[in-house]
């Protein structure tokens, strides 16, 4: 027995490959500075305003990758006085 998740899965199991990264995504709300970080699968620039819509309480987080949640826009997230977002991987 392997530690806790060898005992849960079994000897021929193994646990999934998880392809995360770690990204910090940079955006204004209401002209103050934010920031934080998220692990994702991928990032691209619709993501990364949806997250930091997400991040200000506008948008909705998904309870998994299978939840069909609708992204927040640009145009919509620039309503709520989220701007200048951008994003890089960490590390």
């Amino acid at each position: 027995m392997k530690g806790f998740f060898g005992s849960l899965l079994g000897k021929d199991r193994q646990r999934p490959m998880n392809n995360a990264k770690l990204f910090v995504i940079d955006y204004q709300l209401h002209g103050a500075p934010k920031s934080f970080i998220i692990r994702a699968e991928r990032m691209d620039n619709a993501e990364a305003w949806h997250w930091a819509s997400c991040d200000a309480g506008v948008g909705i987080i998904p309870r998994s990758n299978l939840d069909k949640v609708k992204k927040v826009s640009k145009p919509l997230a620039e309503r709520f006085g989220i701007t200048e977002v951008t994003w890089r991987q960490s590390g």
